[in-house]
């Protein structure tokens, strides 16, 4: 019998190619934007989850207050609450501190890398985390100071080889470091990753205890991301109001600046997707963003499904007959279910096949786009065929059972006389969900093209700093003899080049978070309750100049006034933040900044030092003539490749043996809408797809009218219809769709994009363009569909279709 079943399956798929193969495609293609869309969010959603002791590990997030309003949310924050909580709270079993060191030159012998993953790690980091050592005694290896982890990929490029434990590391030509511990490859899926890990022990050896102050115990300190591993069954709400004296006691030295902070705790799962704090280890991701693509997903293979459902109910009034005479013979409506349930089952068989081959060819390009590492190793992952297989057979119930019952339901009498109508609840129920398909696509259109929108505008707006023709040489990492001599001599060198206009150094470029925060700044004289946080920009004389900043008021640094290293520039919004409504009364004004007294000599108009997400900061620059930090030089558009060689060739004569790293200023400004630009792609390609899916079920249900109508449409034409009137006729049910559609989506769409929007700091206005273009779209693309077969319908002879009575 099942035998019987199959062939009668594929002899009805080979009879009908045209509605099958759209039957199979449609699905296959839901399926694979579907199983693609799945893959990529069970990857973003995995991160961290590899560590054996994910659920007991939090990060301790700090939020700092100036007089009791919230200044910055630090990742990375202070020294102290490690060691102090553990010590205090009962519940924390273990913790481990984490300190960037910055970039670093690693060399051994001959063999010199670059290291941009540096830091300085707690001897419990491997006790904490589920890293392992491919050699090395994870207990002791952070132990000793002078002792280093390096990576697999370090030891391979430097030694060779990973049996190096021992060995002895050179960074910076002058730091030796001790091998203890070679780390296995870190997976992709984490938010900590590292080229090497000094030991803490060596950061408390670099920097020890000056005037009673002691960096381990600092609290106003920031730069050092803690970790807690609490005890099995510890409420992490119930440690973090144990927090609270701690630190209430540590900032009483505080209390007169007005400072305090509060301690809270992050489950280490959801950092990658739920954090955008200061000093994060590494750029995470946007968990909105996730799961408004798992949406996509679901929307995607709901929608393909339905076009199953509406094309076979479709495909029912010509197997009428068929169903008819079986019943005639004898079949039981539990056997025509059955043959409808396996052949929904084969046509899902096939459609599983062509989904895999096509995510096997469009594999390589969605990681490409979305940046993420997905390979062709998902093929080996049971997870993979675990969705494959859900996918299979909900896809087989969900899609075949309805149309079984309806096909199956046919009365052998009246098909016979040729008496067979739609239920006007069949009726009413495909229509539904063509509104749907349609609702879910024009909801999709409107999220596609605002995040379209709010990109461009991001990328159009004028920045206030000018970036253009800046290339960028990362800061020197060799130590010299006299630093500031050196790198003026490079400037005047480099600056004999004609293609070079400017060159200047400073510890923070456009692009990127301000790295030195400063906290207890006031005008002099001032009470200390008045007292505020600011980021500071410390530049040469030449910054502001070669940046284009705007000046409001006052004058910019320069080398004719030798008091200006005791000098600073605000911004407007720092000016602001003084209690100036005007720039032109900050002139002249003093300031106190840790311990020292600087001269207010310009303001500059706000600009955007990093993306459009961010709000203006409240920055005060600094006069530094021998900072060091990047360097950035301005350029003519002009034999770019040369200028760069002689630039190396002349760094080489005064950084011997260092790195010259670059980067062009606007390609690494942009870089902060990757991840923008990277969501709006894959939201695009799976909004075409979603769209071109639903337009496959309104082909469904355009042939399924057509064939109800078929009478109809031949008395209209014998009674003297044109083709247009017969055309509009039809159309005005789709249009009605497609309105019904449109309202149903609208303030959901609007809603969500509100939702999305609020992220960002600048960012587009709703207006109606933002829903009628995809009501339009989608109304024409519908049209477009209904006309394909309209048209035919409407041209046919109408003796044949009054033939069919």
């Amino acid at each position: 019998m099942l035998r019987n079943y199959f062939l009668i399956a594929f002899r009805n798929l080979s009879k009908n190619k045209a509605f099958s193969f759209i039957n199979i495609f449609g699905l296959a293609i839901g399926m694979a934007a579907c199983l693609l869309i799945l893959q990529y969010v069970s990857f973003e959603l995995s991160y961290d989850n590899f560590h054996v002791n994910k659920d007991r590990v939090f990060r301790v997030n700090q939020d700092r207050y100036d007089k009791g309003k919230l200044s910055t949310q630090w990742a990375g924050g202070a020294f102290a609450p490690g060691s102090a909580f553990k010590a205090d709270v009962p519940e924390v079993e273990d913790f481990v501190k984490l300190v960037p060191a910055g970039n670093a030159l690693a060399n051994y012998k001959d063999e010199k890398i670059v290291i941009k993953k540096d830091f300085y790690c707690g001897s419990s980091f491997f006790n904490i985390f589920s890293y392992p050592l491919l050699s090395g005694d994870p207990k002791t290896a952070l132990v000793e100071p002078n002792s280093v982890v390096i990576s697999e990929e370090v030891a391979q490029k430097l030694f060779h080889s990973t049996e190096v434990v021992g060995q002895t590391l050179t960074l910076n030509t002058t730091k030796l470091l001790k091998i203890t511990g070679v780390m296995k490859s870190m997976p992709a899926n984490t938010h900590l990753s590292f080229d090497i890990l000094q030991s803490y022990s060596t950061l408390l050896k670099e920097n020890p205890p000056r005037d009673g102050n002691n960096l381990d115990n600092a609290w106003y300190s920031d730069g050092c991301t803690t970790y807690l591993l609490l005890k099995p069954g510890a409420s992490p709400k119930t440690v973090e109001a144990k927090f609270l004296p701690i630190v209430k006691k540590a900032y009483q030295q505080f209390a007169s600046s007005g400072a305090s902070a509060i301690y809270t705790l992050q489950p280490m799962p959801s950092i990658h997707l739920y954090s955008n704090r200061m000093f994060e280890i590494q750029p995470n991701g946007d968990g909105k963003s996730v799961y408004l693509l798992l949406g996509i997903a679901i929307f995607v293979i709901i929608i393909a499904w339905i076009n199953y459902i509406n094309l076979a109910t479709a495909r029912g009034i010509g197997r009428a007959k068929e169903v008819g005479v079986r019943k005639t013979l004898g079949s039981a409506k539990t056997q025509l279910v059955t043959q409808f349930m396996l052949e929904a089952m084969f046509l899902n068989g096939l459609a599983v096949l062509f989904a895999i081959a096509f995510i096997a060819i469009c594999l390589p390009i969605l990681a490409n786009i979305a940046g993420v590492q997905i390979g062709f190793a998902l093929f080996a992952k049971p997870g993979f065929w675990a969705a494959v297989i859900g996918i299979f057979v909900v896809g087989t119930f969900f899609s075949g059972f309805y149309p079984a019952i309806v096909l199956s339901s046919f009365k052998p009498i009246e098909v016979m006389k040729g008496k067979l109508t739609a239920s006007p609840k069949g009726i009413v129920l495909r229509k539904g969900m063509v509104i749907f398909q349609f609702a879910a696509s024009i909801f999709l259109l409107i999220g596609a093209l605002t995040v379209y929108r709010q990109i461009q505008f991001m990328q159009s707006q004028k920045l206030g700093v000018s970036i253009d023709q800046t290339l960028v040489i990362k800061a020197p990492l060799v130590k010299v003899d006299s630093f500031y001599r050196s790198m003026s001599a490079f400037k005047q060198e480099s600056l004999k080049q004609p293609s070079i206009k400017s060159i200047t150094v400073s510890t923070s470029v456009p692009g990127e978070a301000v790295g030195w925060n400063a906290g207890g700044i006031k005008l002099t004289g001032a009470a200390d309750a008045t007292a505020d946080q600011y980021r500071i920009i410390g530049g040469d004389y030449d910054y502001l100049t070669a940046y284009d900043l705007k000046l409001l008021a006052g004058r910019k640094f320069s080398k004719e006034f030798s008091t200006d290293p005791k000098t600073v520039v605000f911004s407007k919004t720092g000016v602001r933040r003084l209690g100036f409504d005007k720039p032109e009364q900050a002139i002249g004004k003093r300031i106190d900044f840790w311990g020292d007294v600087y001269t207010i000599i310009g303001v500059v108009d706000d600009f955007h030092q990093q993306s459009l997400r961010d709000t203006y900061d409240a920055i005060i620059f600094r006069c530094i003539p021998d900072v060091r930090g990047d360097v950035s030089v301005k350029i003519n558009s002009t034999n770019v490749a040369q200028t760069i060689a002689g630039l190396k060739t002349t760094w080489d004569s005064f950084f011997p043996g260092d790195q010259f790293d670059y980067f062009f200023l606007d390609e690494h400004f942009n870089d902060q809408y990757k991840a923008d630009q990277r969501f709006g792609q894959v939201f695009g390609i799976f909004t075409v797809i979603a769209i071109f899916v639903a337009c496959l079920g309104l082909f469904g249900l355009v042939s399924f009218t057509i064939v109800q109508r078929t009478k109809e449409i031949g008395i209209r034409k014998v009674l003297g219809a044109s083709v247009n009137g017969i055309l509009q006729l039809l159309y005005k049910d789709f249009a009605l769709l497609i309105l019904i559609s449109f309202v149903v989506s609208a303030p959901l769409g609007w809603y969500a994009i509100s939702k999305w929007l609020e992220s960002y700091a600048f960012r587009i206005g709703i207006n109606p363009v933002l829903f009628i273009v995809p009501f339009l779209a989608v109304l024409i693309i519908a049209f477009a569909t209904v006309s394909w077969l309209s048209v035919k319908a409407a041209l046919t002879n109408p003796v044949k279709s009054l033939k069919t009575e």
